[in-house]
């Protein structure tokens, strides 16, 4: 995980770095800094972050109850595995929004057929009534919505996805 550069650290030029605001230790010992603004990987600083749409095939509206609550956990479960950082992660009946943050060397194609491709093979064997209503081997429709997200447009976006309404 990338260093914390504390408080009142240079970052390149000479730019100032927020504060990090909590560091915990997982039982893996690796080091988690939470709600970072910048990460730091070998000569670089970055902030990568995306406001990312995707739904289920058909737009059904099966992400719900306990499906929703597994499919959470995996999302997470991908995030940690992989050192991303979910900002936000709202799921509603028929597509789910995220901002999430990614290091630069990880293309954001490849972080979203990490999670609609693991999801969906996982919540569809955990849950096969889903083949009443999706015909073939996906939960997910093809495609997605991405967009990056600066600083000027992250509390906006944040909001956004937060006031989602079912």
């Amino acid at each position: 995980m990338p260093e914390n550069p504390g408080l009142s650290s240079p970052g390149m030029n000479g730019i100032l770095l927020p504060q990090v605001c909590l560091q915990t230790e997982d039982n893996r010992g690796i080091i988690r800094y939470m709600r970072k603004e910048y990460w730091s990987g070998g000569h670089t600083r970055h902030r990568l972050k995306y406001h990312i749409v995707w739904i289920p095939k058909y737009r059904k509206r099966v992400l719900r109850g306990k499906l929703a609550q597994r499919l959470r956990s995996l999302i997470n479960q991908a995030a940690d595995i992989n050192g991303w950082y979910i900002e936000e992660l709202k799921i509603m009946h028929d597509h789910i929004h995220m901002l999430i943050q990614v290091k630069p060397d990880r293309a954001i194609s490849r972080v979203i057929n990490l999670i609609k491709g693991g999801t969906s093979r996982l919540i569809r064997q955990e849950f096969p009534e889903l083949d009443e209503f999706l015909w073939g081997d996906s939960l997910w429709a093809d495609g997605y919505f991405v967009e990056t997200v600066g600083v000027a447009q992250e509390e906006m976006v944040k909001k956004y996805i937060r006031e989602q309404q079912s």
